[in-house]
């Protein structure tokens, strides 16, 4: 039977549920922001479970606290307002501390990119990836699916160091299987093998991906997908090792491109390695958007729909077509 799509947030907190009744040093914390599977979690664990309310920055205060004690906490809020309300006690608390001591504070952002699309450009996130990337010490993951969650919640129970968990807000298909390979430590997979044109891509658009790599297939563009899922740490040598494959790249996010997030990692990595290709940077263009509508419809102000990208990658292959004649 095929599974249902389910929202990332729903699927962690269940993953973590179940492994509290083994693990005692595991506490969860939430800036008064709830859902149904929170509610079982806080009746069952209720000695385990803190609602610190409208507070981000406390939030973070009174997880670094608990984890000097030796816990392993989990905070969770909404995903604009973890990150950038609580900046600065992010890099005192979390990124400076952990430099010296243990700190296994996991921030859970929930609403990554467009994911709450209809509340408008103060509950759109596009800023995280760049500025949670520029912290020493603080390790950033952004899942494409609930498979890849559940490969990180082990990891993020024995890895004693802060970490920033990026969560779509809507239900999602998965796209790996358990067994399909997926390592921590390499950070990135080949989902979908090419030589024409790679997209290399995070979260959501790994979706977007792997639609748009089908079609081009159908029409003769031999196009592969990378999914990113652990932006820092990164093994920037792998990734070239898969990208030098290919003869031209495309990087997908569902956040600004001007710097800073994976079309920044990419280039930064391909310069570091000697890799020289065409890139083409997909995402947020500088600007917010005031427009109220669903996802469709704030990609199409950016250039980001179905069509758009690849009459991009087709348009492309023609230029370079006419050049080689």
């Amino acid at each position: 039977m095929k599974k249902e799509p389910m929202v990332m947030r729903d699927f962690l907190i269940e993953e973590l549920y179940r492994r509290m009744f083994d693990n005692k040093d595991i506490l969860f914390l939430s800036a008064d922001f709830g859902s149904p599977v929170l509610d079982k979690l806080r009746s069952t664990f209720g000695d385990r479970f803190i609602n610190v309310g409208i507070a981000e920055q406390n939030l973070v205060n009174i997880s670094t606290g608990l984890a000097l004690e030796g816990f392993a906490v989990y905070a969770y809020g909404i995903a604009p307002f973890i990150t950038m309300r609580a900046c600065e006690q992010i890099r005192i608390n979390l990124s400076l501390l952990s430099h010296t001591r243990d700190v296994n504070v996991n921030l859970i952002g929930v609403g990554a990119g467009l994911s709450y699309d209809f509340t408008g450009p103060t509950h759109h996130c596009l800023e995280d990836l760049a500025i949670m990337r520029v912290f020493p010490n603080l390790m950033l993951f952004s899942p494409a699916d609930t498979v890849t969650i559940g490969e990180f919640v082990d990891h993020s129970a024995t890895v004693k160091k802060p970490k920033y968990l990026r969560l779509d807000g809507k239900p999602l298909p998965d796209i790996y299987s358990k067994g399909d390979g997926i390592s921590m430590e390499k950070g990135f997979h080949e989902v979908v093998e090419g030589t024409d044109v790679c997209f290399v891509s995070t979260g959501y658009m790994t979706h977007r991906s792997l639609r748009i790599a089908r079609e081009l297939k159908d029409m003769g563009t031999d196009a592969g997908v990378v999914d990113v899922f652990l932006l820092k740490p990164f093994d920037d040598s792998l990734l070239c090792e898969t990208l030098r494959r290919y003869r031209r790249l495309v990087t997908m996010e569902e956040a600004f491109t001007v710097g800073g997030g994976l079309g920044s990692l990419v280039l930064d990595a391909m310069a570091a390695n000697g890799l020289s290709l065409p890139v083409h940077k997909l995402g947020l263009a500088d600007k917010y958007s005031f427009e109220i509508g669903d996802r469709e419809f704030l990609h199409s102000e950016h250039g980001l729909t179905r069509e758009e990208i690849i009459r991009l990658v087709r348009n492309d292959e023609l230029h370079r077509e006419v050049l080689r004649t």
